[in-house]
């Protein structure tokens, strides 16, 4: 294995960690995907509108440098990394997480994890996809996802790490000048509202429905 190979799985090990904490939730900090999930379901009449609210608030709560500050200094990973990066990805994988869940995904699902990590990767997602046949105007297919093979996971794993290694750079440190579209900038106390809501949309038309945001 190449030192490229090794350094994508290495990213990928990182989101691994992140979406462990995303579905399990922290304690005393943020709850489970799936609770937060069913907060908003109980909120509207339809799935739908319960997701574009749960996108408007989770979008607003990221710009809080406060909640942000918050996580960092209690996400620990396996790798050091900026405490602002660490709590720009578990929001934005977090919810993403939340979105599959509304709907009908399950979330232990190696494929709806990597479906995740997809979503994860901004404008790029649509290409990665094509890996698997699905299209990202339209909902997935719950059954779709299960049957993503083995070979096929690994391959989208492999592009997705690479996507992640310009935002994770070598030993942590992060290049903000290469993490466009992801941040577009300097993160500051908050995250780019803008390339969150280009997460969310991805995973509003995989996850929910047809319509993009």
């Amino acid at each position: 294995m190449g030192a490229k190979e090794m350094d994508s799985g290495k990213a990928v090990t990182i989101l691994g960690e992140l979406y462990g904490l995303a579905v399990g939730g922290i304690p005393k900090v943020s709850r489970p995907a799936e609770a937060l999930a069913e907060d908003y379901l109980s909120r509207h009449p339809n799935v739908s509108r319960s997701a574009r609210d749960l996108i408007r608030h989770q979008v607003a709560k990221c710009g809080a440098s406060g909640f942000l500050s918050g996580l960092g200094g209690l996400i620990t990973l396996p790798v050091a990394l900026p405490a602002n990066l660490t709590s720009v990805l578990y929001v934005q994988m977090r919810m993403v997480a939340a979105l599959a869940y509304m709907g009908g995904f399950d979330l232990h699902s190696d494929q709806v994890q990597t479906m995740v990590y997809m979503c994860l990767t901004g404008n790029a997602a649509s290409q990665i996809a094509k890996s698997t046949g699905i299209k990202f105007g339209e909902k997935a297919a719950v059954s779709a996802i299960e049957k993503i093979p083995g070979k096929t996971l690994t391959a989208i794993n492999q592009k997705v790490g690479f996507r992640f290694l310009t935002k994770f750079g070598e030993k942590g440190i992060v290049n903000l000048g290469k993490m466009v579209p992801f941040v577009g900038g300097a993160i500051g106390g908050g995250i780019d509202s803008f390339s969150t809501r280009i997460i969310a949309s991805n995973a509003y038309r995989l996850f929910i429905k047809k319509k993009s945001l």
